[in-house]
């Protein structure tokens, strides 16, 4: 299966001389132009793409997942973290062929059967 997720973590304050602390990052300063900042396009790199979005008032940081070959997706009745609530999401657990993973704080998407058995009922 093709499974899309969005998690979820607090902002990660980056501190300089101009700053003082409770003072939001602006879009600019988290999200700087790709190409000004590596001088290559993002799409060339092979990074970890967190983006700041405004959740209850408060920037937070999310990113968006997609992962192929899973096998099954849960989301445990009974958390096994409690996670942060001031975060949207939830414990969500993806079974691969390598094992079971845990992501903290994340919303499915949408979830994709690449293979679907095709019904044999008429």
């Amino acid at each position: 299966m093709l499974v899309q997720l969005r998690q979820y973590k607090h902002e990660e304050v980056q501190f300089d001389d101009n700053r003082t602390t409770g003072e939001s990052q602006t879009e600019d300063t988290v999200n700087p132009d790709a190409e000004d900042y590596f001088g290559k396009d993002m799409a060339d790199l092979d990074v970890e793409t967190w983006d700041t979005v405004e959740y209850e008032g408060d920037p937070i940081q999310r990113r968006s997942l997609t992962l192929d070959g899973v096998t099954a997706v849960s989301v445990p009745q009974d958390p096994i973290d409690e996670g942060d609530p001031a975060l949207p999401g939830r414990t969500v657990q993806v079974r691969m062929e390598g094992g079971i993973e845990s992501l903290e704080q994340a919303e499915i998407v949408d979830v994709q059967d690449e293979n679907p058995r095709e019904s044999t009922a008429e």
